[in-house]
């Protein structure tokens, strides 16, 4: 029986993760174009193409994962070996040297690569835990539910207060530049620590030996279908949170404006990205307490299809809310709807993945745990790439301008707005064909189980 202090140790890792990958995903592009001084056509360029890497680090690291054997077991141990690394590499990257033009670039490549690499190193491992820290279906969903509720925990933290750090080191420093990296140093040092607390907080219990070989590792996720099914599922999730998080910086300062206050009886208070994000995230943890329940009484992939079709039709009705005071109180009451609806997949997806894995043990005999969560987070960083270069190349579209006090169109406001509405809707509408295919039911899961108890009993 898994424990209270295990569960808790579990989150505080995705609670790291996310505090990092939230402020990647939402503020690095308007930091690379805005601040940075990328052109957008760059930026997009930029968080695509070193994605490639990825196609390759990700498996990697879910190979030397599942054949690592130390006293603290196969995964847990990266938590404590690339902590440092992790938080080191994120302040690189919001920092601004005093390069040319081409040497800024080159400083972007260089620096995004190394986050993404670490991020993959302690990544990988970490998300493969879920698979042995026990062996129940029900409880690895609990577990996946902790992590994301402290993942969202997280996530409100670096969101809510990432806006008034910058501009609390801003007045304090003079410089723009200056005050993204201090507000980064700050983050990273909370996420150094909450890699150590899970480091300590946790343990692995399920025993599985990888005797295959690398070759038939590979073979047999080729030819998992319910992997590749997953695959489209999560690059899908995390296409629809990315697309509607980056453009949030944009949207509020040219389409909704920097002024906006929100009338509460005698006080009022400010209506930017940063409150708007922050309470999505918390709604995002009231989501992930349902996903237990829920996918408990209807199975994990009714549940999916389910959420994200009333996350398309949501999406299409922010579309046609007014920029008024009312307005904007229903675009905020829409995020927490959501925001609830995205917390209800993520633990799913997870959850999912260490189902697929026991798929691939009881059909091919391959204890490749790491490999298959490396996939996850290959498909978490795709969704992100994908998202945020789709967003710079549809407002370039658009023609949305990057120079500072500039007045935008009203097709460049048009296009933001449909990068908050429509498109997320098309991608929410994929995620459900896709899901529609994948065979792991309830009962087919529970039949798994059953089958993989006395092959790992003799382990």
């Amino acid at each position: 029986m898994a424990t209270l202090k295990e569960k808790i140790g579990y989150g505080f890792g995705d609670m790291s993760s996310s505090m990092f990958w939230k402020i990647f995903s939402y503020y690095l592009p308007i930091f690379y174009s805005n601040i940075y001084g990328l052109s957008l056509a760059d930026t997009g360029v930029l968080l695509l193409v070193t994605r490639i890497w990825d196609a390759v680090s990700d498996p990697m690291m879910g190979i030397i994962a599942d054949r690592t054997h130390t006293r603290w077991g196969k995964y847990r141990p990266y938590l404590l070996w690339i902590s440092l690394p992790f938080a080191v590499c994120g302040v690189l990257m919001f920092t601004t040297p005093d390069f040319g033009a081409t040497g800024k670039l080159v400083w972007a490549y260089v620096t995004y690569i190394m986050m993404m690499t670490v991020y993959t190193a302690i990544n990988v491992p970490y998300g493969a835990m879920l698979g042995v820290m026990t062996d129940d279906s029900d409880t690895k969903t609990v577990f996946s539910s902790y992590r994301m509720f402290f993942a969202y925990g997280g996530s409100f933290i670096a969101l809510f207060a990432w806006e008034p750090l910058c501009t609390w080191f801003k007045d304090m420093t003079g410089s723009v530049h200056i005050s993204w990296q201090y507000s980064m140093i700050v983050i990273a040092t909370l996420c150094f620590l909450c890699f150590l607390l899970c480091f300590r907080m946790t343990r692995e219990y399920v025993k599985t030996v990888s005797t295959a070989s690398i070759g038939k590792d590979f073979k047999s996720l080729l030819a998992n279908v319910p992997w590749w099914l997953l695959i489209g599922a999560a690059l899908c999730s995390n296409l629809f949170c990315t697309v509607r998080g980056a453009t949030a910086a944009y949207f509020f300062k040219d389409y909704i404006g920097d002024s906006i206050f929100l009338n509460l009886g005698d006080f009022t208070i400010l209506f930017y990205a940063g409150l708007f994000l922050g309470v999505g995230e918390v709604s995002n943890m009231i989501g992930v307490v349902l996903a237990v329940p829920l996918s408990r009484g209807l199975g994990k992939k009714s549940t999916y299809i389910l959420t994200m079709a009333v996350l398309a039709v949501l999406s299409i009705l922010f579309f046609y809310l007014p920029c008024t005071p009312v307005g904007f109180w229903l675009m905020l009451v829409m995020q927490v709807i959501i925001s609830i609806c995205t917390g209800i997949v993520s633990p799913l997806v997870w959850s999912m993945y260490a189902d697929v894995s026991d798929y691939a043990e009881l059909k091919d005999g391959t204890a490749s745990t790491g490999l298959i969560f490396s996939s996850s987070s290959m498909a978490q960083k795709f969704g992100g790439a994908f998202g945020g270069a789709a967003v710079m190349w549809i407002l370039a579209a658009f023609g949305y301008n990057t120079a500072e006090g500039v007045v935008q169109t009203e097709e460049a406001l048009t296009g933001l707005n449909l990068l908050m509405s429509w498109i997320p809707a098309a991608v929410a509408v994929l995620a459900i064909v896709v899901v529609y295919f994948y065979p792991l039911t309830k009962d087919r899961v529970a039949e798994i189980n059953e089958k993989l108890k006395p092959i790992r009993n003799s382990l």
